[in-house]
C-alpha cells in the first residue's frame, strides 16, 4: 500500500507561515513521540528558512519511556534541541516554558513562536497548556485547527497556532503508513483494514502480550485471523453473523492511537527494526493503492 495525501489547504497553510517569518523568534515542531522520525516535516527548513527550530516529543505518555528518552539523546548527539511533553497531562510543559525564557533574556522582548506539525499530532493541546487556555478548538480529526491564530501567552510570550501540514510526497512507504497508524491521514485515503493489519502485524512483533490482554486473545495466528477474533469479541457483525472486519480494523486503530494497548513506539532511533523486515512484504502489496494529490 502506497499513501500520499497532500490537499491544496497545506500548500496554501505552508505560504502563509513563510509570510509571517519576519515577526517569528523560534518554531516549535510538534512531533508524534511513538513515531518522532516520520512525523517530522522533511522541508521544513524550506519554510522557516533559518529560524531556531525545537522539536518537541508530544504525546510522550503514549510512547514507550526508554525509546523517548533514546530519542532525546539522539536529537541531542544531532545538535537538535528537543523535549518530550505530555499535552493532555502537561507533563514536561515546564521544561520548554523555562526554554523560552532564556530565548527571551536573550532578545530582551517578547518571544513569538510558530508551532507547526503534521495534523493530529496535539498542536492545539499543547498550545493550551502553555497558554492555560481552553476556548481553542481541538480533536482528533486530521487538519481541524484552521487559519492564523496568534495566542498571547503572557507579556513575554506569544504562539501562532498553524494548521496540520504535510509534504508532497512520502519518499517511504512505510512513513505514510505509520503517518496512517497514528490518525495523521485523513481516513477516506487508506484502506483501514490493510493498515490495521499492519499494525496487529507488528503488534505480533512487539507487544504480543499487550495485544492479548487487551482483547482478550488465548492465541495468535495471522495478523487476518487476529482481527476476525477481535471482531468476533466485539461484537462486530454482519447480516448473516459474518465478522464485520472493517470495524474491527477501526477498533484496533483507534484503541492503539489512544494508548488503550499499551505504551507502544512505532520506530526506535537508528533502528527500523519490524519496519526494514516487513517493507519488502508492504511493497509487494499493491492491491489498495491509493493516490490523492490536490
Amino acid at each position: 500500500m502506497e499513501i500520499q495525501w497532500y490537499p491544496g489547504h497545506m500548500a496554501k497553510a505552508k505560504r502563509q507561515m513563510k509570510e509571517v517569518l519576519k515577526v517569528v523568534d523560534a518554531v516549535l515542531e510538534l512531533v508524534d513521540a511513538r513515531a518522532p522520525e516520520s512525523s517530522h516535516i522533511p522541508d521544513i527548513r524550506d519554510i522557516v528558512s533559518e529560524k531556531p527550530i525545537i522539536r518537541v516529543l508530544n504525546k510522550e505518555d503514549l510512547a514507550e519511556k526508554n525509546v523517548t528518552e533514546n530519542w532525546i539523546k539522539y536529537f541531542k548527539n544531532q545538535g537538535i534541541t528537543s523535549f518530550s511533553v505530555d499535552s493532555i497531562h502537561k507533563e514536561g510543559i515546564k521544561n520548554i516554558i523555562d526554554y523560552l525564557k532564556r530565548i527571551k533574556k536573550q532578545k530582551n522582548g517578547v518571544v513569538r513562536c510558530m508551532v507547526m506539525g503534521v495534523p493530529n499530532v496535539g498542536k492545539s493541546s499543547f498550545i493550551n497548556q502553555i497558554a492555560g487556555r481552553k476556548g481553542a478548538k481541538t480533536g482528533d480529526i486530521p487538519g481541524i485547527t484552521k487559519g492564523k491564530m496568534w495566542l498571547k501567552v503572557n507579556e513575554d510570550l506569544e504562539l501562532l497556532d498553524t494548521p496540520g501540514i504535510l509534504w508532497p510526497k512520502f519518499d517511504e512507504k512505510e512513513v505514510g503508513i505509520k503517518l496512517a497508524i497514528l490518525g495523521c491521514i485523513k481516513e477516506e485515503i487508506y484502506d483501514a483494514e490493510e493498515i490495521a493489519l499492519i499494525l496487529v502485524d507488528f503488534l505480533i512483533f512487539k507487544a504480543k502480550e499487550e495485544l492479548m490482554k487487551r482483547f482478550k486473545l488465548n492465541t495468535l495466528g495471522t495478523p487476518q485471523e487476529i482481527l476476525e477474533k477481535i471482531g468476533e469479541k466485539r461484537g462486530c457483525l454482519l447480516p448473516g453473523g459474518k465478522i464485520d472486519t472493517l470495524k474491527a480494523a477501526k477498533i484496533v486503530l483507534k484503541e492503539y492511537r489512544e494508548g488503550r494497548i499499551g505504551r507502544i513506539s512505532l520506530e526506535e532511533p537508528e533502528n527500523k527494526g519490524f519496519w526494514e523486515k516487513f517493507k519488502n512484504n508492504i511493497e509487494a502489496k499493491e492491491e489498495g493503492f491509493l493516490y490523492e494529490e490536490h
